[in-house]
């Protein structure tokens, strides 16, 4: 028998791939995995069947001029800032691979990398595998995961490489504010700490708040890569497309990984992005769209003993269930899964070390009936 050393021993199948099974095994209703219930614009679909004839050869490395063009061009007019087509704006197959490919281009052995729990299971996985050491930061559902910045501070140390923040937040809907930013700028101005941001959910933020990304503030911008998703805003995760931002002299450090890793996207894809990101419209509108879902299905448990955490931003829900079971979350997930056939995520597995909280994550991007039908079934439970 071959055998040899496992770079990621502790590591088994994720969280999603796991409940996304299990709610297959079971035929339940799946409120687990981040992904929409429905489909995308036919006006989309429409682009990409137009584009499948004569766009099928490899596309340019760092994407097909025409997308990057879109994209620089959307991002500048909604963030006001200027932002370069040639040398900021790399394409790539999802965030995901734009995270791992700013982790690797950037962090060498022994460096160390903070983020905050609880935090997107790659995250850590990532750069471990690159030989940095993560360093968890716990937030607090009783500071509804708001970042103490000066435990941030304390954190920081002559061997921190980077710093990886998500807002709007996996798993949690936190969201923050431009005096978020401020403190994080004062947290890093004078050091050489470089910023992976995971804003996928850019386009999803409640309650009339604006999105507080990091290429807002100089401070933050002039050492940031901005890892974004076209298939979280455009209901296409499917798809795979995802692109990263950063200044020049980080983009040529990313490119120098990203074309080891997927070297291009798929080419057809790309131009009918490029057509498509062309309509405001497109995106403008998610916010209200999924705040809608969100108050729906919240409202359902209005009077239950479930309780509703604060959802300020993405397509996911927190439920704490702590004055319904004494059941470790991902006991209670599982069981859920099996009895109710209602899928969910427990947060603990998003951290480092089990809070020990009784919450339970839901995917609101789902078809109406689906959300009520699934809320029907927890509020019997209780």
């Amino acid at each position: 028998m071959i055998t040899f050393p496992s770079k990621q021993p502790h590591v088994q199948t994720t969280i999603f791939t796991k409940m996304s099974a299990m709610a297959l095994e079971y035929g339940a209703l799946n409120l687990s995995q981040g992904f929409p219930g429905f489909d995308c614009d036919p006006a989309l679909q429409e682009l990409l069947q137009h584009y499948s004839k004569g766009h099928n050869q490899y596309a340019p490395m760092a994407g097909v001029p025409a997308l990057r063009q879109s994209l620089a061009a959307k991002t500048s007019s909604f963030y006001s800032i200027p932002v370069d087509t040639e040398t900021e704006v790399t394409i790539v197959s999802g965030a995901t691979e734009a995270i791992f490919s700013a982790v690797h281009c950037c962090v060498s052995p022994g460096d160390e990398v903070i983020m905050f729990d609880p935090s997107y299971d790659a995250y850590d996985p990532m750069v471990r595998l690159a030989g940095g050491i993560p360093v968890h930061i716990p937030l607090k559902a009783s500071r509804n995961f708001a970042i103490d910045w000066e435990e941030l501070a304390r954190h920081i140390s002559p061997r921190t490489r980077a710093i990886m923040v998500n807002s709007p937040h996996n798993p949690t809907g936190a969201v923050w504010s431009m005096a978020d930013l401020d403190a994080f700028a004062e947290v890093v101005k004078g050091t050489k700490i470089l910023i992976i941001s995971d804003e996928v959910y850019e386009h999803i933020v409640f309650d009339g708040a604006q999105h507080a990304s990091v290429l807002l503030h100089p401070e933050l911008r002039k050492r940031s890569f901005v890892c974004g998703s076209f298939g979280k805003t455009y209901h296409i995760t499917g798809w795979k497309m995802g692109y990263c931002i950063a200044p020049e002299f980080l983009t040529s450090e990313f490119r120098k990984l990203h074309q080891w890793v997927t070297f291009s996207s798929a080419t057809p894809l790309q131009y009918a992005l490029a057509d498509y990101l062309k309509e405001p419209a497109h995106y403008l509108g998610l916010s209200d769209f999924y705040q809608k879902k969100r108050d729906l299905f919240a409202s359902q448990f209005a009077g239950s003993a479930w309780k509703v955490l604060p959802s300020a931003g993405s397509f996911f829900q927190c439920l704490d269930y702590s004055a319904i079971s004494s059941e470790k979350d991902v006991d209670l997930a599982d069981r859920l899964t099996r009895e109710i056939k209602v899928a969910s995520i427990p947060v603990s597995v998003f951290y480092e070390t089990d809070p020990g909280d009784k919450i339970l994550r839901f995917c609101f991007a789902k078809d109406d009936a689906v959300l009520l039908e699934a809320a029907k079934r927890l509020v019997q439970l209780a």
